[in-house]
């Protein structure tokens, strides 16, 4: 055979008519199961160091006034040869995936005067294809705005979808009286599945006992009619509200399930009103999307007063655990737990047992006897700490810490909040938080990235409430209307603004899932851009961190997220950081990665979050290796 001929069929294999579709990304975990895997493989350990921006867009909103209460979460997806993000402030806007040049945008005109429960931020969109469609609106653009709207456009040009609720727009009832608007309204993507299109809710914590109820609202596609509701609390023995689901959710196709991560009933951190397990809230909540019916409900902590909402989007995935294989939901938690649940029964595929945990909580508290822990994997995140454990730069920072230790109730695992202060750790902005996770069926590797920092949660008689609050301006202090105790909380930081308990304070994790064991973690992100030249006092610490990872097949971890200005590439199998890539403003967000003509790029959005104090922007930044 002639060194032509041997060219000739190369060319046919590779380029042929069995050529599989170029890798992309397009739903917001990269797939409706949320496993945040790419397999594309063209960038890989060995040609990562030459990463490059290949193209930069700015959304514009930087010169907005209201940047200052925004934060830039938002993962990209693409389809139908269109990238799709969502601004800070709820635009909608198509781009050129080769070139990041704007396609179509389209402006809900979200108000900037909000008081809003959280930032202004919008995670993510969802794409649907109708079946057997053509023409406008074929396809079809949903997301969510933080004053409370689902809206639908036609994915091609942009343009409202005018079949669809009121000419495009729903205006979602929130289930009684709203307080103020920007009271509830919507941060993470909706899913769409079977012809119904799903979609949770962000609200207030820790401001009354009787808060509106976190109903999930699913809509026909195609008209926007009602198809079905359903409240986690529904049909509890107490009057309680909240139990919303603010995180993203999750759909299996073939089972017709959507997946509902709940979040902590009302309020947060003192439960007298509400004895017993909270029904479905901190909860997995399986979902038959076509009639609303429950599956089966799973939940990963009992009568929650610790602001334990389940954060991240169920990661749906098929794993081998000591011989048995079996399709699963993989869910992370603020407490720096993984739970793995059998996807048909919820029923735990990795067992979990019930451990005792400190009593003797606040007055009229019932506090549950025990909690759940998986007996693998072992907890990501630290959970116990001791006065001489303290961290500092100095003798006279330490001590502080070390005094503030010593002086709060600090019993582990789940301490009660009170009115000495309880350290409550990990906080509730960690271990695992809405980045979620990335799973690589190939490998059956988890890789996680977790945040350490501890909270002093102190409970405040309600008669003191008005002047505790006014002499204490710079704190979070919330009244817990209806409840015989306001709250305050504070990270537990030294003088200095570090935090007391010791590094690292950010990490990413693989973790095998054949037996559970850690195969590594690492410190992730440095301190450089919180404090000028600290990176040269100590190196190593990691920081906090918000946003997640994806893994690809070309053997690496990508993730912004620390409190840097940085895009990171890690080695899958050693946990080594091959690469980095400066960002004009801080990258809390999970980046996404595809194959465009080609090309493989890696994007990410960089615009920081006003509650973690990084750099505010308004640019999606891609990376790819030079042409």
């Amino acid at each position: 055979m002639t060194n032509r001929l041997v060219a000739l069929l190369a060319a046919l294999l590779l380029c042929g008519g069995a050529k599989a579709a170029d890798p992309g990304w397009p739903a917001y975990g990269g797939d409706q199961g949320g496993q945040r895997y790419s397999a594309a493989r063209q960038i890989t350990s060995g040609n990562v160091a030459g990463l490059a921006v290949a193209w930069s867009y700015s959304t514009g909103e930087l010169a907005d006034p209201a940047i200052r209460q925004a934060a830039f979460e938002n993962t990209p997806i693409l389809a139908e040869g269109r990238l799709y993000v969502c601004s800070s402030f709820d635009n909608a806007i198509a781009l050129d995936p080769g070139t990041g040049r704007q396609l179509w945008r389209f402006d809900p005109k979200v108000p900037r005067d909000l008081e809003l429960a959280n930032s202004y931020n919008c995670r993510g969109v969802a794409y649907w294809q109708m079946p057997g469609a053509s023409g406008a609106c074929a396809s079809r653009i949903y997301f969510g705005t933080v004053d409370f709207r689902l809206i639908a456009l036609d994915a091609r040009t942009g343009k409202p979808c005018t079949g669809f609720g009121n000419r495009g727009t729903i205006a979602i009832d929130p289930g009684g009286k709203l307080e103020r608007v920007g009271q509830v309204g919507i941060t993470s993507p909706p899913v769409v599945s079977h012809g119904v299109v799903v979609v949770g809710s962000s609200m207030d914590d820790n401001q009354r006992v009787h808060e509106l109820p976190g109903t999930v609202h699913a809509f026909d596609a195609v008209t926007g009619k009602p198809r079905w509701q359903f409240d986690p609390l529904a049909g509890a023995p107490f009057r309680a509200g909240s139990a919303n689901v603010w995180a993203p959710m999750s759909i299996d196709e073939a089972r017709g399930l959507v997946f509902l991560p709940t979040s902590s009933p009302s309020p947060d951190f003192y439960g007298a009103a509400r004895a017993g397990d909270d029904h479905n809230a901190g909860a997995v909540v399986a979902i038959h999307i076509e009639t609303g019916q429950v599956a089966w409900s799973f939940q990963t902590v009992h009568h929650n007063v610790w602001d334990y909402d389940i954060p991240a989007q169920p990661t749906l995935a098929t794993v081998t655990y000591r011989g048995h294989t079996g399709p699963v939901v993989i869910q992370g938690t603020k407490q720096g737990l993984i739970f793995t649940l059998a996807r048909d029964t919820g029923v735990p595929f990795i067992p979990v047992e019930e451990r005792g945990v400190p009593q003797d909580g606040a007055p009229g508290e019932k506090l549950s006897p025990t909690q759940p822990f998986p007996v693998a994997p072992a907890p990501l995140a630290p959970h116990g700490i001791k006065p001489d454990d303290a961290f500092g730069l100095t003798f006279w920072d330490r001590g502080k810490c070390r005094d503030a230790i010593a002086a709060a109730r600090n019993e582990g695992w789940y301490t009660p909040p009170s009115t000495q202060g309880s350290i409550v750790y990990p906080f509730t902005g960690g271990g695992i938080n809405w980045g979620g996770l990335s799973f690589d069926a190939s490998r059956d590797v988890v890789y996680v990235n977790t945040s350490s920092a501890m909270h002093m949660v102190t409970l405040i008689p309600a008669k003191d409430f008005r002047l505790y609050r006014a002499a204490h301006p710079h704190h979070e202090i919330s009244p817990n209307a209806g409840a015989p105790y306001a709250m305050r909380r504070d990270v537990v930081l030294s003088p200095l603004g570090l935090p007391c308990n010791p590094p690292p304070w950010g990490l990413l994790h693989a973790i095998d899932m054949h037996d559970g064991h850690q195969l590594w973690a690492v410190p992730l992100g440095t301190t450089e851009d919180l404090l000028p030249f600290s990176e040269y006092l100590f190196s190593n610490v990691g920081t906090p961190n918000f946003g997640g990872p994806i893994s690809t097949a070309g053997g690496l971890v990508f993730i912004g997220a620390a409190l840097d200005n940085y895009l990171r590439a890690f080695d899958a199998k050693s946990g080594a950081e091959l690469w980095r890539g400066r960002l004009p403003a801080g990258g809390q967000a999970t980046p996404m990665t595809y194959v465009w003509k080609g090309r493989q790029y890696v994007v990410i959005a960089a615009g920081g979050h006003e509650k973690s104090g990084t750099r505010h922007g308004d640019t999606v930044m891609a990376f790819a290796l030079p042409n």
